[in-house]
């Protein structure tokens, strides 16, 4: 199974349309196996080639900070579990969903953000 995350210094960026790396967990035998980090410069706020990158890595499960409906529905669509609500460090985030510790809360973006403008986090 792989877990992927977005990701940003060791911990869950709490944006998911913002960030602009995930990191994806390789887990065999219900441990972490490995890891890598995956780049998607230029795919911010883009649902489908989100879910597409996301996909072709062959991840099962996505764990986030906040997500919108559109980009939620988007994972969901091409079979990803969606579990949002998380933070923190990006490893504990996915022991803990592997030892049925993390379950997923309501958790929009609610970062202030109107029509997802994000000042200073152009690329």
């Amino acid at each position: 199974m792989k877990i992927a995350m977005p990701y940003s210094m060791g911990r869950i960026n709490e944006h998911f349309g913002i960030t602009r790396e995930f990191v994806v967990f390789n887990v065999e035998d219900g441990k972490i196996a490995g890891k890598k980090v995956i780049s998607n410069r230029g795919l911010q706020h883009n649902h489908g080639g989100l879910a597409d990158l996301i996909t072709k890595e062959g991840v099962e499960v996505i764990i986030a900070g906040g997500m919108g409906p559109p980009m939620a529905n988007a994972l969901r669509s091409v079979g990803l579990n969606v579990i949002t609500g998380a933070s923190g460090d990006a490893e504990k985030a996915a022991l803990d969903y592997l030892n049925g510790q993390l379950t997923t809360n309501p958790a929009a973006c609610g970062h202030g953000c109107k029509g997802h403008e994000h000042p200073g986090n152009e690329l």
